[in-house]
């Protein structure tokens, strides 16, 4: 398994007719690991509308079975109105909880389930999420992805689920293709279930 990775990735998605880019970056040290991104959508008209930000550590050694999860996650965003701009922020969210992972050089995968404060939110939250990689075939295929699923005000209907698996083919050790599908319910006030597919470009750093 990689001890590092990095990449930036550009993604069309059809349905919201907007373009993403995507930072990633993962590291791995003595004393667990380091996981962030940072996502911005672009609107043709405003530029960037949006960047959400995520955050996250897991504190573990080698003789831990079981690693402790710590995570943030926020951002912001503007939208058209009749007479100009309006802005809006996405509540600040920690998470605390515990990390199982286990993997090779083909395959892996990570979950952990933990508690989530919101800001201004009247009850307590939890989240769980699993992310997950299979190499289908080795130096040109790969399968990965994560899902969510977190509560926003107690157990009710604001339950949140979130995946997006992804599938990369690697051109090279730099520059893959491919692209995502996004799959959500009750996501960003939409409560039906949908299915927003992107194609993307991905340049491995």
């Amino acid at each position: 398994m990689a001890v590092s990775a990095q990449n930036f990735q550009l993604h069309n998605d059809f349905e919201r007719g907007y373009l993403t880019t995507t930072f990633e970056l993962f590291k791995v040290d003595k004393y667990g690991n380091t996981y962030t991104f940072i996502d911005f959508d672009y609107d043709a008209k405003s530029g960037i509308n949006q960047g959400y930000y995520e955050f996250a550590r897991v504190l573990k050694t080698e003789k831990m079975p079981i690693g402790v999860h710590v995570e943030y996650n926020g951002g912001l965003g503007t939208f058209e109105t009749g007479v100009g701009q309006g802005g809006y922020t996405i509540n600040n969210a920690w998470i605390f909880g515990l990390n199982y992972a286990k993997g090779t050089a083909k395959w892996g995968y990570s979950t952990y389930a933990g508690y989530k404060a919101i800001k201004d939110a009247d009850k307590g939250n939890f989240q769980i999420t699993g992310t997950w990689y299979v190499n289908l075939i080795e130096n040109k295929l790969t399968f990965s992805g994560f899902a969510d699923v977190w509560t926003e005000n107690g157990l009710s209907e604001n339950t949140v689920f979130l995946s997006e698996p992804q599938l990369w083919y690697h051109l090279n050790k730099s520059f893959s293709i491919g692209g995502e599908v996004e799959l959500s319910n009750n996501f960003v006030g939409i409560s039906e279930f949908k299915i927003r597919p992107t194609v993307g470009i991905k340049w491995n750093i």
